[in-house]
């Protein structure tokens, strides 16, 4: 099967096989692995086409994406570029994704002798700031508007109105018993969500972010340095907020997002401290003054909206996130708001 899919892109070389790679949540990923040692090995992907509806647009987006950081390097000189960036292959029609007939693909080069890493500590937090910032920085001049991946993703307004949907339909019968979580996420509602008014008052761009920034979304060559960004579905215009709040918000976290022990939570300014100093080293060349202000707002705004985002989907019986049982949800939701209470108190502490 796989093979057979392959075959329908412009490849080098003989495909001798087609094996799992990796363990991502969204697409279904696989190596092709080339006959002949001259020839690259590939990386063939099933695109989930029930969270990326509009395929076009989303190859679109990382087409342009990709070529407009290919140009930035080799107009600096920057040598072995297909490591620094992905490459992703055409079919015979020039499109760089194949329908058949029921699943889209794609496949890009496979850059060899590179490596990613599960574990955050101060280090790869650095890196992985210095490296969505440069990320950013080379798009900040992109001359082609992007469209949305995922209409609304990071739209605080937006996932308020959801919650309040669900207050309001209260399918689960559960609005009662959270009512003092509720009161607590209103009472913040409006600063959580003054990205959009600043926004449409015209003070606050919105840019060009890779919109999942984990330190596993980055390629380390083998003696530490970073290669490049992967995993590009996401990229779209949204605040800078995106790309820095929401790194944070799980590197930062000294427990895992569903942590039932509320004590073992809290803010590890450690690497909050080790990000930011990466993100402004290679980001300052055009953030404004007010998006470095801000900064500290996105830290505690990504907390906040994925505990909007849990508690909405706890109210309406637990119809979007998997769970694991039956208060998995009203867990995420508990743990996400002693998080918000943890940032809170560090910058207020650091007024």
């Amino acid at each position: 099967m796989g093979a057979e899919i392959v075959g329908h892109f412009q490849i080098e070389g003989t495909v001798v096989k087609v094996e799992p790679l990796g363990n991502g949540l969204i697409n279904d990923t696989y190596k092709v692995t080339t006959a002949e040692a001259d020839k690259p090995d590939y990386v063939l992907q099933r695109i989930n086409h029930a969270i990326f509806q509009d395929v076009d647009l989303l190859q679109h987006n990382i087409e342009v994406v990709t070529a407009h950081i290919r140009q930035k390097l080799e107009e600096s000189g920057t040598t072995d570029i297909d490591r620094k960036v992905l490459r992703f292959i055409p079919t015979a029609s020039g499109k760089t994704y194949y329908f058949d007939g029921t699943s889209y693909w794609r496949v890009m080069v496979f850059i060899p002798r590179a490596q990613t890493f599960e574990t955050v500590n101060a280090a790869y937090s650095y890196d992985a700031g210095k490296a969505f910032g440069h990320f950013q920085a080379m798009l900040s001049d992109l001359p082609e508007q992007l469209g949305e991946t995922i209409p609304n993703f990071h739209n605080m307004e937006f996932r308020l109105q959801q919650l309040h949907e669900a207050v309001q339909a209260d399918t689960a019968g559960r609005v009662k018993e959270m009512q003092p979580y509720l009161d607590e996420i209103e009472r913040r509602a409006a600063y959580m969500c003054q990205a959009e008014q600043l926004y449409r008052e015209g003070r606050l761009p919105k840019r060009i972010c890779h919109c999942d920034t984990k330190v596993n979304n980055m390629m380390f060559e083998e003696n530490g340095e970073v290669l490049c960004v992967i995993d590009l579905d996401t990229v779209m215009p949204s605040f800078i907020f995106s790309d820095y709040g929401d790194f944070l918000r799980t590197a930062a976290n000294t427990a895992a997002e569903d942590e039932p022990d509320l004590s073992k939570i809290g803010f590890n300014t450690e690497i909050y401290e080790a990000f930011s100093s990466g993100y402004l080293e290679s980001a300052s060349t055009f953030l404004t003054p007010l998006e470095k202000d801000l900064l500290p707002y996105a830290v505690a705004l990504f907390p906040y909206m994925q505990c909007v985002r849990f508690l909405a989907d706890y109210l309406n019986g637990d119809t979007y996130y998997k769970i694991q049982y039956p208060e998995h949800n009203l867990v995420r939701t508990r743990a996400q708001f002693r998080l918000l209470q943890c940032v809170e108190a560090h910058f207020s502490a650091s007024k």
